[in-house]
């Protein structure tokens, strides 16, 4: 299922929703839980991102491990290169964890950290949500970061020759 789109690998392409919506997500999840002024305008964009970026990370996933038993099947892989791609599979997974946190968490902070008042005043979220968003933050750190190492790490087996 994941594997194919009109002759073409479905992977390199879902690689790109994961590349833009996982930082997309982490910059405006950072943004809500540090600016309150910004809560009212980035409020609903935050919420399709949360929802809908999990859903690319895990397709994006699907896909590079249809593709890799594809190439596997076809003898399309040296044996040199497995566990580079072993690796690779292994950060996106990592990847789709540290996603689903964030996610998860930035839908915690819509519910518990409120946008500011029509006067421009901050709303009290209280101890809960200060914990929800320093939580937001790091886990916006960790998912960009493993973001970055699945890509780069699938970048170089693809410019290598694998």
């Amino acid at each position: 299922m994941f594997t194919m789109i009109m002759g073409v690998p479905l992977h390199p392409i879902l690689v790109h929703t994961a590349v833009v919506f996982v930082p997309l997500l982490a910059l405006v999840s950072v943004l809500y839980a540090l600016l309150p002024r910004l809560r009212p305008k980035i409020r609903l964009t935050l919420t399709v991102l949360a929802i809908i970026t999990p859903i690319f990370v895990l397709f994006t996933k699907l896909s590079g491990d249809a593709f890799f038993r594809r190439r596997q099947d076809r003898h399309a892989v040296t044996p040199d290169f497995i566990p580079k791609l072993q690796a690779h599979q292994h950060f996106g997974t990592l990847t789709l964890y540290a996603t689903v946190v964030l996610a998860v968490l930035t839908l915690a902070l819509l519910y518990f950290v409120r946008p500011a008042t029509a006067d421009g005043a901050a709303a009290s979220s209280g101890a809960l949500g200060l914990v929800v968003r320093v939580l937001v933050v790091i886990a916006a750190i960790v998912a960009v970061y493993y973001v970055f190492r699945t890509g780069d790490s699938g970048g170089k087996i693809v410019w290598s020759g694998a």
